[in-house]
């Protein structure tokens, strides 16, 4: 289980080794109601792919080991620890038109434009909006039901038909 003081220990080392990182996924959701809503089994941080090298080395120091997991491509890929701490780290690339680039897709940069809040601190973290187009197209669970209809309920934003049962 990844906890808070997880969070911002990796948050604090990602600041001094001067990396960028955005969190999404159901901590992503926390983050923007500011509050731990749920258990988290991993966190999701997004990470530009100039800054994977370092930041994987922060990881590698902090006795993270890269893993193979279902879901594991170029630009995406877990990280667990002893204590079984799993980050899932996706890297993208901001394109010359200033948009975001991952996994072969384009978005507008913009959906970086999140805030909240984590064992108070501030983090930057995916919009609502975003959260919520990255939570669809995909078989989802009991917490991706919790996270969706929370960040609609919160947000005023449409339920969407996968989710509207």
């Amino acid at each position: 289980m990844m906890n808070e003081e997880d969070i911002v220990d990796i948050l604090k080392k990602a600041e001094f080794i001067g990396v960028d990182m955005w969190i999404t996924g159901g901590w992503g959701v926390d983050a923007l109601l500011g509050q731990q809503t749920r258990p988290h089994n991993d966190v999701d941080i997004f990470v530009q792919k100039k800054d994977a090298k370092v930041f994987t080395e922060m990881l590698s120091l902090s006795s993270y080991r890269e893993t193979k997991m279902d879901y594991t491509t170029k630009d995406h890929a877990g990280w667990r620890n002893s204590d079984d701490r799993i980050i899932d780290l996706h890297l993208f690339e901001f394109t010359e038109e200033g948009t975001l680039y991952f996994e072969n897709e384009v978005y507008p940069a913009e959906v970086l434009n999140g805030k909240g809040i984590i064992s108070g601190v501030t983090v930057r973290c995916l919009t609502a909006e975003a959260q919520l187009l990255y939570h669809q197209g995909y078989e989802y669970t009991e917490k991706d039901i919790h996270d969706v209809l929370l960040l609609c309920k919160t947000f005023g934003l449409p339920v969407p038909k996968e989710y509207d049962k």
